[in-house]
């Protein structure tokens, strides 16, 4: 169980947000443009709020167990990612993350987390830290995709960039050509044999932002976990509190 909720964190952090209009994607038929202007078009969407907060549908799926589960986020944008995991309505794990701070505790076992970006680094396979959580949240890229040279071509009819030095890690983002959206993030750690890849169906737009409609996370290590998530509601720019306490007697875990 310790294992699902880890992932299931995971998957709470890169949960997105349903909005009303459907974003239909476009399709790439012609070589692609040079990677610097998809970069450029991708980042003229710009995401303008203060705060959101989001409920969502998910499930999770290993070789062993699988697992139905609703998640309450609120983000206080650059600031606060604040997860309340529910079973059966009942609330079950919370979660705190801050720039500096990860922090989470769940009920099941009555065990506590509290410490820096590496468990979460771990569990997907690239160095994290919180603006790249908050990216892969709102259906970013990543990393800053100006700071690194790309390779571009046309793949799966959408534009795709791939980083050139990849000796030990490598990554591709894929997007749509109506909006350059992000569709696809992969990431492979070679010497570790561990990669994950997270794709996006489609888009929605909400208050001039563009946000995903759901996200598919395939996570492949030892063994693959798949999750899911199916987005209900969203609400921007709200006054939002983020209550978190470790219970008393709860036991600290470490975490490699």
């Amino acid at each position: 169980m310790q294992k699902i909720v880890n992932y299931i964190f995971l998957l709470s952090l890169l949960v997105s947000c349903k909005a009303k209009q459907v974003v239909v994607a476009e399709q790439a038929a012609k070589e692609t443009d040079q990677s610097s202007e998809v970069i450029q078009k991708h980042y003229q969407n710009k995401l303008v709020f203060k705060t959101a907060s989001i409920r969502a549908n998910a499930s999770y799926e290993d070789i062993k167990q699988s697992l139905n589960i609703n998640a309450d986020l609120r983000i206080k944008k650059d600031e606060v990612i604040w997860i309340s995991l529910k079973f059966f309505g009942i609330t079950a794990a919370k979660a705190y993350i801050t720039p500096t701070r990860v922090s989470y505790y769940e009920k099941i076992n009555n065990t506590y987390f509290d410490g820096d970006y590496r468990v979460l680094s771990n569990w997907l396979g690239t160095d994290l830290d919180f603006q790249k959580l908050q990216n892969l949240l709102l259906g970013r890229p990543i990393d800053d995709l100006t700071k690194e040279d790309f390779l571009a071509e046309v793949a799966d009819q959408l534009f795709q960039l791939k980083n050139k030095n990849n000796t030990q890690i490598e990554k591709i983002f894929a997007f749509e050509t109506g909006n350059y959206l992000l569709k696809k993030q992969f990431v492979n750690q070679k010497i570790k044999q561990r990669n994950v890849t997270i794709t996006y169906p489609s888009f929605q737009n909400q208050d001039t932002n563009f946000l995903p409609t759901a996200l598919t996370i395939i996570a492949q290590d030892k063994d693959q976990v798949k999750i899911e998530v199916e987005y209900k509601k969203i609400t921007f720019n709200e006054d939002l509190n983020y209550p978190y306490s470790v219970p008393n007697g709860y036991k600290q875990i470490i975490i490699d």
